[in-house]
């Protein structure tokens, strides 16, 4: 019995013993799995060596003029890259010597200072010490490894995951390259990212300009860029600045009495505060006319040009953008008032009452009103404030604009007014995105098909009322003044604008409709027309962009030159990525440019386009038409001398709201803008005087047409010794110059026969006096036929 005593304990030691390494190995076996699992959370959250090697920085782009101005940005984070070299000496040392005066001793994490800054904690019972290097800075700018809701937990993950990285980025970078980039990444405030963007916002220069007391406002920020912005603290900011400069001081960089001089000195911040992903001061409707065209190329291109820091260049001139913009604004201001002295909502109630409803319906304090009984207590309040029906009707009055000018030769767009609100940076462009009837503006494309069809200036037409179709379907134009007359030349009809010659060009089968499409395409409206006889007086609707594309086509001696807004665009490190050529192509025949041409600069010598130049003062050798639509509700103007083509359009966002009288014509409402700019573009840039040039081919003549064979009989001929009445002396093509006036009765009559052409070297008028012998074939047979 006293053996079984001895043994039992024994048992139960051993028995314990199993139970106890038990507990050790499974507890082991814990603190290892999870040593290694916390070891792989920490590591996979921790950047890639590529990605430490080729960290991604959003970078901004730039859009510049073709006079070289910054024009816009586009950008996710406001930033332009810097180097070293570009940087101050006391921008870094007002750095190093506030956030880590250590940092070319350690090796990404200063261990004494984290010591100290724990110990700090620790009696205070808080985490207001901190001990990041720059390094630990940089990582968690660069790869994000901060999350907006911290545990302690993640707290200390994410310390962890700071420290490994600082190590591997001292590793991979020398001190001045991890000095750089700390810069260029750090988040100043207002949508300003790196110090280049930071100094432009806050001090309007670059940073290899900044002093030393701006150097120390924004090194200032980097604690905190919200309670230390000199835009809206600028106590905190200028305490906070004197106390980075007092660490200069301290680390003898800058002496104590360049410190007891420039802590007495104000914060002078610039008055520009950047707006969200978007900037552009000159030319804000263009620009973003740029953002939408780059969005379209970055499919084929695969760039994000709110990242990637592209470098665009435009066609924009901002002399001629400064000038577009001025004669807007300078015409507009009195034109309004000359409307609101002549509008009224006496007899539109209805319509009103469908601007309000839609106004209060569509307000931030309708849509948020908490059930219908507030909707409805809201609705009947706005309806009756008077100040909010007045900004209604003030709204809906008011006169819109756009103009867009083209270089002749090349397409490029060198300005572009989208709207009347130069600030408004997404309002709708005017330019190229509304279609409206351009009216009589579109009588440049009909006469251009005629030209191509074989008709001529002086070509006789009746100026007389007519009926085509029954009904309601039966069409009957009239001209703008009401009045009538007998045969008119096509000259004169487009001088004076009259619809009812152009009409029967359509009409007598002169021109088909296929034809009027088919030249009107070709000469840059893209916009499918609506091909019915109405198509004559300009009843389908078209973009300003699109009819100033016409007329730059006849400008261009009938080529057409697709409008240019981008020329070429680099990637960040200058590199091109693709520049782009004009692309053109032969729309109509030079001899056709040309007669229209002729044609068009009669109307501003002495018709609709006098204005111009008694008025405004352009004198320059220009061609135009207006434009103005039934009712008043678009005004057009366009024209062009032999180096710009540019259109104007007037009218109202809602073409139910419209000019009230003749002073929304063509001439009264859109004209001025295009002779101020016109006269402003030409003789303050300098421009050369140019006449539009004859054909190279040598294909057009001056010749006398018989005036009788015109207004009486309505068939042209050559004058002869018959012809008793007078001469009516144009230009022609060599090929369509019609026969002798009475050939049959008097052949010798051929002898007698005047042509005139221009030398193309002197451009003098020389006369000649064909005869049969001295005639070539061609001209010959025209005449004896």
């Amino acid at each position: 019995m006293a053996v079984k005593n001895n043994i039992q304990p024994k048992k139960k030691n051993n028995n314990r013993k199993k139970i106890i390494w038990s507990i050790t190995g499974f507890v082991s076996i814990i603190i290892i799995v999870g040593t290694y699992l916390l070891y792989q959370y920490i590591i996979d959250g921790l950047p890639s060596l590529e990605q430490l090697e080729n960290p991604k920085q959003s970078l901004a782009t730039n859009v510049y003029s073709s006079d070289d101005v910054l024009i816009g940005q586009f950008f996710i984070e406001n930033r332009i890259e810097t180097n070293m070299d570009s940087l101050p000496k006391h921008l870094i040392d007002a750095l190093i010597y506030t956030e880590d005066r250590k940092f070319y001793d350690h090796w990404g994490v200063d261990l004494d200072r984290f010591a100290k800054a724990m110990v700090k904690n620790v009696l205070s019972l808080s985490l207001s010490e901190g001990a990041s290097t720059l390094t630990q800075q940089l990582s968690k700018n660069l790869f994000e490894l901060k999350n907006v809701r911290e545990s302690p937990f993640d707290k200390g993950v994410r310390k962890m995951r700071e420290w490994i990285t600082a190590v591997n980025i001292e590793k991979a970078y020398t001190k001045e390259e991890i000095l750089e980039m700390y810069l260029n990444v750090s988040y100043f405030g207002n949508r300003a990212y790196g110090i280049e963007m930071a100094s432009k916002v806050y001090f309007g220069k670059p940073a290899k300009e900044l002093s030393i007391e701006e150097s120390a406002v924004l090194i200032a920020m980097l604690k905190s860029w919200v309670y230390y912005n000199p835009f809206r603290r600028m106590e905190n900011s200028l305490r906070r600045r004197n106390l980075v400069m007092y660490s200069m001081k301290e680390g003898e960089v800058i002496t104590q009495a360049e410190y007891d001089s420039l802590k007495q000195t104000e914060i002078i911040v610039s008055k520009t505060k950047p707006s969200k992903n978007f900037t552009s001061i000159t030319a804000p409707h263009y620009v973003e006319h740029i953002r939408q065209q780059l969005e379209e190329l970055s499919v084929d291109y695969g760039f994000n040009i709110y990242e990637d820091g592209l470098t665009v260049y435009t066609s924009l001139d901002t002399r001629m953008q400064d000038y577009a913009a001025d004669a807007v604004i300078e015409h507009l201001e009195n034109f309004q008032k000359t409307f609101d002295g002549k509008w009224s909502w006496e007899g539109r109630e209805e319509l009103l009452n469908e601007f309000i409803n839609k106004a209060i319906i569509n307000s931030k304090e309708y849509k948020t009103a908490s059930d219908k009984a507030a909707k409805l207590a809201l609705y009947d309040s706005l309806k009756n404030n008077e100040a909010f029906v007045d900004s209604i009707k003030k709204e809906r009055t008011r006169i819109e604009a756009g103009f867009v000018a083209l270089d002749v030769k090349t397409g490029e767009i060198r300005a572009m007014v989208g709207g009347r609100d130069q600030d408004f940076q997404y309002g709708l462009n005017h330019v190229t995105q509304i279609k409206r009837q351009p009216g009589s503006a579109f009588k440049a494309v009909i006469y251009t098909a005629a030209m191509e069809n074989g008709l001529y200036p002086a070509y006789p037409i009746l100026n007389q009322p007519f009926v085509v179709g029954e009904g309601d379907n039966a069409w009957a134009p009239r001209n703008f003044d009401r009045t009538t007359s007998g045969f008119m030349t096509l000259r004169e009809a487009l001088l004076n604008s009259k619809n009812l010659p152009t009409a029967r060009i359509i009409v007598e089968g002169h021109v088909d409709l296929w034809k009027v499409g088919q030249v009107a395409e070709k000469m840059g409206i893209k916009t499918r027309l609506n091909l019915y006889r109405s198509i004559a007086l300009g009843a389908s609707e078209v973009t300003p962009l699109e009819m100033t594309s016409v007329y730059a086509t006849l400008a261009n001696h009938g080529i057409f030159t697709e409008p240019v807004s981008i020329i070429k665009i680099e990637d960040k490190n200058g590199v091109l990525i693709e520049n782009f050529s004009p692309v053109s192509h032969e729309a109509i025949s030079e001899e056709s440019a040309y007669l229209v041409t002729d044609m068009l600069k009669t109307v501003i010598d002495g018709g609709t386009g006098l204005r111009a130049r008694v008025q405004y003062n352009f004198y320059r050798p220009a061609a135009g038409k207006t434009g103005t639509t039934d009712d008043y509700i678009d005004a057009w103007f366009l024209g062009y001398t032999p180096q710009i083509a540019s259109g104007a359009w007037v009218g109202f966002d809602d073409p139910r709201i419209k000019f009230t009288g003749s002073y929304g014509q063509g001439s009264r409402a859109a004209l001025p803008i295009w002779a101020i700019f016109m006269r402003n573009a030409h003789d303050s840039l300098d421009l050369p005087v140019k006449t539009f040039d004859l054909p190279e081919s040598g294909n057009i003549a001056t010749v006398d047409f018989c005036k009788e064979s015109i207004y009486e009989l309505g068939s042209p001929r050559l004058a002869s010794s018959d012809c008793e009445s007078g001469v009516v002396r144009d230009i022609i093509k060599l090929e369509d110059i019609p026969p002798l006036f009475n050939a049959e009765k008097d052949t010798s009559a051929i002898l007698f026969a005047k042509y005139w052409t221009v030398d193309s070297t002197s451009h003098e008028m020389l006369e000649i006096i064909d005869s049969l012998e001295t005639t070539d074939s061609l001209m010959t047979q025209k005449v004896l036929n």
